[in-house]
């Protein structure tokens, strides 16, 4: 069923996922166009959001500004899958002195009790570096931070390839002046992206702040790419994007520790708004995707958490009580010598599946033809 269109020009409403971006266009007349396309297709175009855009415009080639968009709004999985996969950017973590094991150590939560084999997930980080400063919890400067002195090791992570960095310090949450510091030093010497976690998790609790920056520094130039480039080919277009938290936001204020369950946020606001229009108050959503399925519990209201932990990753950022696992259709399966595995690799959309017939790698999909589910 369509509703009428108010806006005087064409609405976008696009889930670009790992493997597959579905574009829904509204135009001035109310009706509906749908495209989906393959999500990583470099042969035929650079990116398929704007792809599906055009196809349903009419508009091949040439500056989209002047075809009449009112508005694109988005959910992307491009930060979720990125973290699943360990594919972000590398990344320093520099902490105060003392504390380098702090995130490995974490809460020393045991998930699975009985284990004997204990596997804890690998930091984002690649490198950390100790700073000699502290702040007590009251403001006092035991320490103070020496930025001068930081220069040479900054400068060989640098030189190593590394260019993404988080810093969190004891007590930064309500006395930020050495991470400003610091992380001036940084930009200053050319790191990409620094990240502070005064500016990310402001709230107390050190390991959840600190994962915080972390998250952020790791997956930020990856989701920074890719809106630069959609937002470059709109021009001017009001262009949104779904945040975990079940909201949008604007393109310039994205942030990638708000981006992690963009995609699977709208599958659930999307599946409530279905839910209440056929009278059902409960439900359980199940999202099965290219690299990722994501399960949601809905009970007359949206549940939301502000701590969570995704693929063994801790984070503190508002968001929907989503559970993500790395087991989508595309994603690999693996034999270790005793049994298949599933994960969290994915073979995307390019090449894909190996029922694509593209020389892909064996998949779920692939086992669900082989079984005659598909």
């Amino acid at each position: 069923m369509t509703t009428v269109n108010t806006a005087p020009g064409w609405e976008f409403w696009i889930d670009r996922g790992g493997t597959f971006t579905d574009v829904v266009g509204h135009d001035p007349a109310g009706e509906l166009h749908v495209r989906k396309l393959l999500s990583h297709s470099p042969a035929q175009y650079r990116d398929a959001a704007i792809a599906g855009i055009r196809s349903i415009l009419e508009i091949p080639n040439g500056p989209l500004t002047n075809a009449n968009i009112s508005s694109v709004k988005m959910g992307t999985t491009v930060a979720t899958n990125a973290l699943l996969e360990r594919q972000g950017d590398r990344t320093l973590f520099v902490t105060t002195r003392g504390f380098a094991d702090s995130l490995r150590i974490g809460y020393q939560n045991r998930p699975r009790l009985f284990d004997l084999h204990i596997q804890r997930p690998e930091p984002l980080y690649e490198q950390v570096l100790e700073v000699d400063e502290r702040v007590t919890a009251d403001g006092t400067v035991l320490s103070q931070v020496q930025p001068d002195l930081l220069r040479a090791p900054l400068l060989t992570m640098l030189d190593q390839g590394i260019h993404s960095i988080a810093v969190a310090f004891m007590h930064a949450y309500r006395f930020p002046a050495h991470e400003q510091a610091v992380a001036a030093l940084a930009r200053e010497l050319g790191f990409t992206q620094v990240t502070t976690s005064h500016e990310t998790s402001s709230l107390i609790k050190f390991v959840g702040r600190a994962d915080t920056a972390v998250v952020d520094a790791y997956l930020a130039p990856i989701l920074a790419r890719y809106v630069s480039q959609v937002a470059d080919e709109l021009g001017d277009v009001n262009l949104q994007f779904m945040q975990s938290s079940g909201g949008l936001t604007d393109a310039s204020t994205f942030r990638a520790r708000n981006a992690i369950l963009s995609g699977p946020a709208g599958g659930i606001v999307g599946a409530s708004r279905v839910s209440e229009a056929l009278g059902a108050s409960k439900l359980i959503t199940f999202d099965m995707g290219g690299t990722s399925t994501d399960v949601a519990h809905y009970n007359n209201t949206l549940e939301r958490t502000f701590d969570t932990e995704i693929a063994g990753v801790r984070m503190r950022a508002p968001m929907l009580a989503i559970t993500t696992v790395a087991a989508g259709g595309g994603s690999i399966c693996s034999f270790d010598g005793t049994r298949y595995r599933v994960g969290p690799a994915s073979a995307g959309a390019d090449p894909g599946p190996l029922a694509y017939g593209r020389g892909g790698p064996l998949t779920i999909t692939d086992c669900n033809v082989m079984l005659g589910r598909l």
